[in-house]
């Protein structure tokens, strides 16, 4: 059977994005490949034929997702949301409570620290990406003060979205989410 010009691309695509939404949501090594392959309307065999291993998948995932990510940042910043707005709307409740649409670095990131150097390779260039679109948004200080001023409001969003998940309690974890904002925004103000 002959397909569509395209149609292996757009399979492709579908397995990474059914891969990168029960990534976020139940970790890469609670989603198996099984479970990924018939939620995209595929056989297990199919696998094979797009990526050479679950590793590869979680490669290709990583890429897409932060990309869409640095896009959707970079979007926000050319509409004038600024740093101010990214930085709620990233600590959101809304954000919070939707980890399988959500920032694939607070969903995945204490995961991928255990996974081979390629993996971690491929997430440090997309994370240094976000993190320079980040500093290009503050205005005071040196190109290496930005920068470092933006990795650290970058560090502070993600571990504040990590622990205002984790916790029981809904009203704490909106404390650690105004708090996280309450930090992030302080670190942007900050004159160095």
């Amino acid at each position: 059977m002959r397909y569509e010009k395209g149609h292996k691309d757009l399979t492709r695509q579908r397995i990474i994005d059914v891969a990168s939404r029960r990534f976020r949501e139940s970790g890469v090594a609670a989603a198996g490949l099984a479970g990924i392959m018939a939620e995209a309307g595929l056989t297990n065999g199919a696998f094979y034929a797009h990526f050479d291993s679950k590793e590869d998948l979680l490669r290709c995932v990583l890429s897409d997702a932060l990309g869409r990510r640095e896009q959707k940042l970079k979007a926000a910043l050319e509409r004038g949301a600024g740093l101010q707005a990214t930085i709620e709307s990233y600590l959101s409740p809304r954000h919070r409570d939707d980890p399988g649409s959500g920032c694939p670095t607070a969903a995945m990131v204490a995961e991928i620290a255990r996974h081979p150097k390629a993996t971690r390779n491929a997430f440090t260039g997309k994370v240094e990406e976000l993190i320079a679109v980040m500093a290009a948004q503050i205005g005071a200080g040196s190109a290496e003060q930005r920068r470092n001023k933006a990795m650290a409001i970058y560090a502070t969003m993600i571990g504040t979205l990590q622990l205002a998940r984790a916790v029981g309690d809904k009203g704490l974890s909106d404390e650690i989410l105004q708090n996280g904002i309450d930090a992030a925004l302080a670190l942007v103000d900050r004159r160095d």
